[in-house]
C-alpha cells in the first residue's frame, strides 16, 4: 500500500469474531443480527477467526480447534452454509465495513483434503513421519514451503476468498512461512484486487530465536513489514501482561513499546490489543473497573490499529475455549463502558492519530503512561493512571480547563499541576 494509505490504517478499529461462541447459537446468522451494534462501536473491519471445516483426527476437545483445518476453501457447517457466509459478508459491506479472513497456511489438520491430494506438500520429521515443528500440536501437521506448487495452491486459495468477498487477510503465524512466498502472494492478489489489507500474526522474539536455532524459518517483524501492512503487537505484549501479572515493571514495558519507533519503518502499523483468542481476557487479569477503563483508553490512544476481541466491550472476564461451545456473556454489557468504546473509536478516526508525531513514556517512574501526538500546531495528550496513583503531577502545558475526550467532563490544570483521578485523561492542547 502507499504510505498515506498505510498511515490511515492507524485510524482503523478491527473487531475479531469467533463465530462458534458468538450469540445464542454460534452461527453466521447470530453475527449478522448483531452487525448494527458492532458498527455502532466505530468498527471499520470485521476479522473472522477461521471459518473452515475442522479436522477430526487427534481433535482437541469436543469440537476441535478452528486452526486444525480440513479444507481451506470450505465452510464449517456448524456456522452455516457458504450462502449464509456470503450474505453476512454482503451485509457487512452494506454497512460500510470491510471483511478480513483468517488465513492459516502454516499447517492443516492430520486428515486434511490437501494431504490426500498432495502428500508431497507436507513437512516430515527426521523419522519421515508427518508432524509439527511446535510442541503440543497433535491436531495439526505442518506444510513445507520448499514446494512451489504449494505456493500456487495457497495463492489460489486466497484468490478464492477474494472472490467470496474478502477485503483482507489475517495471516496466522506468518513468521514461520517464507517472506518470499508472502511477497509473491501479495503481488498475485494485487492483480485481482489492489486494495487488500494484509495483517501478519508475528511470533514473540524468544520463539524466533528458538526456531532459528532448530534450523527453521522464522521471520522478524522488520522482515514482515517488507510485505505486510500491519503486524500484531506480540513483540511487546508479553511485557504488558508481565506488568499486569507483576513480573516486570511498567517502565520496562513502555520502554520496549517506545523502541518500536526506531526499530521499525517510519510508516509501520501495529495492531494493538489487550486480549485475543490466544491471550487471557483483560477483565479477567485486571479485575478492577477503573483500571480496565484506563487500559482500554490507552489501547485506543496508542499509535496503530486497534483490535476489539468479541465480548471485550461487555467486560467479559472468562477466556472462551477454542475447542467447545463456550458462549460469551453479553447480558452484563455496561452502557458506560460501551460509551467509552464509542468515544475512543471516534477519537481514533482523527487525522492526528494516524499522522501526528508520537511519543510515549512513563511519568517520573510512577505507574502513569503519558502519550502525546502533535501535528501542524495541534497537540493531543493522554495521561493513563494505570496504577491508580494518588496525588498530582506537573505537566508542561498551559493552565486552564480542558475537555476530557476520553470520558467527558473537564480536567483542570493550575500552575502546571494536574490532580490525578481514577479516570483516563485525553486532552487537546
Amino acid at each position: 500500500m502507499a504510505v498515506d494509505t498505510l498511515k490511515r490504517l492507524r485510524n482503523m478499529v478491527i473487531y475479531s469474531v469467533f463465530v462458534r461462541n458468538y450469540g445464542k447459537n454460534g452461527t453466521f446468522s447470530d453475527v449478522e443480527k448483531d452487525l448494527e451494534r458492532i458498527k455502532g462501536l466505530g468498527v471499520d473491519i470485521i476479522c473472522f477467526l477461521p471459518v473452515y471445516p475442522v479436522g477430526e483426527t487427534n481433535r482437541k476437545g469436543t469440537l476441535g480447534s478452528p486452526y486444525s483445518i480440513r479444507n481451506h476453501r470450505g465452510i464449517n457447517p456448524e456456522y452455516g452454509s457458504p450462502d449464509d457466509f456470503r450474505r453476512l459478508i454482503d451485509k457487512i459491506h452494506k454497512l460500510d465495513m470491510r471483511v478480513m479472513i483468517d488465513i492459516v497456511f502454516c499447517h492443516t489438520s492430520p486428515d486434511s483434503d490437501l494431504l490426500k491430494k498432495h502428500p508431497e506438500f507436507f513437512y516430515r520429521k527426521p523419522d519421515g513421519k508427518l508432524g509439527s515443528r511446535v510442541g503440543d500440536a497433535r491436531d495439526i501437521i505442518d506444510l513445507d514451503y520448499s514446494s512451489k506448487e504449494l505456493w500456487k495452491e495457497q495463492i489460489d486459495t486466497m484468490k478464492y476468498w477474494i472472490s467470496f468477498g474478502a477485503d483482507g487477510f489475517r495471516c496466522d503465524t506468518a513468521s514461520l512461512i517464507p517472506i518470499k512466498f508472502w511477497k509473491e502472494a501479495r503481488e498475485e492478489i494485487r492483480k485481482v484486487k489492489p486494495e487488500v489489507v494484509w495483517l501478519a500474526e508475528n511470533i514473540e522474539p524468544d520463539s524466533i530465536t528458538e526456531f532459528r536455532k532448530r534450523g527453521f524459518n522464522a521471520g522478524s517483524d522488520s522482515e514482515l513489514f517488507n510485505v505486510f501492512d500491519m503486524c500484531c503487537d506480540y513483540d511487546v505484549h508479553r511485557y504488558l501482561l508481565g506488568y499486569l501479572e507483576g513480573t516486570n515493571s511498567l517502565k520496562e514495558y513502555i520502554t520496549r513499546a517506545a523502541q518500536q519507533e526506531y526499530i521499525f519503518p517510519e510508516n509501520y502499523v501495529k495492531l494493538r490489543f489487550l486480549e485475543n483468542q490466544d491471550r487471557p481476557r483483560a477483565a479477567g487479569v485486571i479485575r478492577n473497573r477503573d483500571k480496565l477503563k484506563t487500559w482500554t483508553a490507552y489501547l485506543f490512544f496508542q499509535k496503530g490499529a486497534v483490535l476489539i476481541y468479541n465480548g471485550q466491550e461487555a467486560m467479559e472476564d472468562h477466556t472462551q475455549s477454542l475447542y467447545e461451545h463456550d458462549k460469551i456473556v453479553w447480558e452484563e454489557t455496561d452502557e458506560e463502558f460501551t460509551k467509552l468504546f464509542k468515544s475512543l473509536s471516534a477519537l481514533k478516526k482523527q487525522p492526528i492519530m494516524a499522522e501526528g508525531n508520537y511519543s510515549i513514556g512513563v511519568y517520573d517512574d510512577m505507574d502513569i503512561i503519558v502519550i502525546t501526538y502533535d501535528m501542524d500546531g495541534e497537540k493531543l495528550m493522554g495521561i493513563f493512571n494505570v496504577g491508580l496513583e494518588k496525588g498530582e503531577i506537573k505537566l508542561p502545558i498551559a493552565d486552564g480547563n480542558y475537555d476530557n475526550l476520553a470520558v467527558g467532563g473537564a480536567t483542570a490544570v493550575e500552575d502546571g499541576t494536574l490532580i490525578l483521578t481514577d479516570n483516563p485523561i485525553i486532552i487537546k492542547l
